[in-house]
């Protein structure tokens, strides 16, 4: 079999998927069409507004897909297939659970936010925990997608702003923007454009899958293989590629943007759609960039010293597009993290608010809490970005199995076919806690088969506990849902 098919059955498995596992999903947990949604009940005109599924669709699509899908998968081509895999099957199983989970069950919550979501079936103690964590997350996040599409630009703009539009300009465009977007009502300006950004980012990873089979057919995959690891320096694929690619295939951070989506949904039954839909999407995206970082480079070690991502994103889409199709690819992916970044400290406006109590419908209120969020947002992006990107990849990954814990939880109290969950969520624990054991610059430093036993007991621990704990009725969690 001809190597590319590696890529076309990738994606036929996506949409299988969706198709058919995403409606095993949507059946467990049981949507209910004749349920009042908060965008009915909370109507707020600021941040709980009906829109129709297609728009929100595309919204979601927007933010969840910041550069992760693009980077995380380049950086992952280095260990070859295996991340193609990782892709389709945590996408499928995992990745779309998770996002569809932390959707609907905001919707049930009224909208509530992801730590209220975990600490109504996992307890009072996780929620705090959450708020924290998922804060932190989100300034991470932010901070990511400002600094990575910030690089981008003044790569572009050499030549033509030279001095004028450097990394720092841009930067402080980036911040300026996603300040306006975070503190004005959602349907302004999220609303309004972001479904047709959404339509830009499909069609520029379309346009790159084509230039993939008509400029260079003969080199697809010429260097990646099941046979062995691939990668330079013989790192261990597990757990890092499952911590390397994490937007793409199953992200924590999307639990912290569903919610937004959730005060939107008109019908429950709609959940599927913009929830599981959006992430196969992703997923479809992360397949072109992993498919591009293993066909464009003759081979793994040319790949990592290409210079970083960013420089992939650039040579390879002037190369697969021409130098206007290059242009439009670049801008697309220019896209991705700036449409999730303005989105990760709306996030974290409405966290804060939740814990302090503070109504968000005056604008005051808004600058508030957003004035601060920011100013330490700015001071973080002046941290070196790949120590940045190593804490957002732990913590994403650990908040990816806390959501599923809590969701295989709702299930459980619910006597419901839980394992749709705990299966995902037992193995993204044992990869988070393998991963933070092996890691030498952030972690323990232990040898990968002790990291590897670590994670295993951690998530045996885990499962136990879920089994002897999770039917307990926790104090104060809606009763109704």
């Amino acid at each position: 079999m001809p190597r590319y098919m590696w890529f076309i059955i990738s994606v036929i498995a996506l949409l299988v998927g969706y198709f058919v596992y995403g409606r095993i999903v949507e059946r467990i947990f049981g949507p209910n069409p004749a349920r009042s949604t908060p965008a009915k009940t909370k109507s707020d005109g600021v941040d709980y507004v009906a829109m129709p599924k297609w728009k929100l669709w595309l919204i979601q699509l927007l933010n969840i897909a910041g550069v992760g899908p693009v980077f995380g998968p380049i950086l992952g081509a280095v260990y070859g297939p295996t991340a193609l895999l990782w892709i389709v099957f945590g996408t499928i199983f995992a990745g779309a659970v998770h996002d569809y989970f932390s959707g609907m069950l905001s919707v049930r919550y009224g909208g509530a936010n992801v730590p209220d979501v975990v600490g109504y079936n996992l307890g009072k103690i996780a929620k705090n925990g959450m708020r924290v964590f998922a804060t932190i997350l989100l300034l991470l996040v932010g901070v990511v997608f400002a600094t990575a599409p910030a690089g981008l630009l003044a790569k572009l703009s050499v030549g033509h702003f030279d001095g004028v539009m450097t990394f720092g300009a841009w930067l402080g465009v980036i911040f300026a923007y996603y300040f306006l977007a975070t503190i004005i009502p959602i349907d302004k300006i999220i609303g309004r454009i972001y479904p047709i950004f959404g339509a830009l980012l499909l069609i520029m990873a379309i346009g790159v899958t084509i230039g993939l089979f008509v400029q260079m057919p003969e080199n697809f995959y010429s260097w990646a293989t099941f046979e062995h690891n691939t990668h330079p320096n013989d790192l261990p694929i597990f757990p890092l590629v499952f911590i390397t690619i994490a937007c793409g295939a199953l992200s924590g951070f999307h639990s912290t943007q569903s919610p937004l989506m959730a005060r939107c949904v008109e019908n429950e039954s709609e959940g599927r759609m913009v929830f599981y839909g959006a992430m196969v999407a992703e997923g479809f995206i992360g397949l072109v960039w992993c498919t591009v970082g293993m066909t464009f480079y003759p081979d793994a070690q040319a790949l990592l010293s290409a210079g970083g991502p960013a420089v992939v994103v650039n040579d390879s889409c002037v190369a697969l597009l021409g130098g206007f199709g290059g242009l439009l690819a670049i801008l697309g992916v220019v896209i991705l993290p700036v449409t999730s970044g303005d989105t990760a400290f709306r996030a974290a406006r409405l966290t804060i608010a939740d814990v302090v109590h503070l109504p968000q419908i005056k604008p005051m209120k808004r600058l508030v809490i957003a004035i601060p969020v920011f100013l330490i947002g700015i001071a973080l992006s002046q941290i070196d970005f790949n120590i940045i990107w190593r804490y957002f990849g732990f913590s994403n990954q650990t908040l990816a199995g806390i959501c599923l814990w809590a969701s295989a939880t709702y299930l459980y109290r619910k006597g419901k076919f839980h394992w749709i969950c705990t299966i995902p969520a037992s193995f993204i624990t044992v990869v988070s806690v393998s991963y933070i054991c092996f890691e030498k610059t952030m972690g323990f430093g232990l040898d990968i088969s002790t990291s590897n036993i670590i994670g295993i007991v951690v998530a045996a621990i885990c499962f136990v506990s879920f089994l002897k704990f999770g039917k307990n009725p926790v104090e104060g969690a809606p009763a109704d849902v």
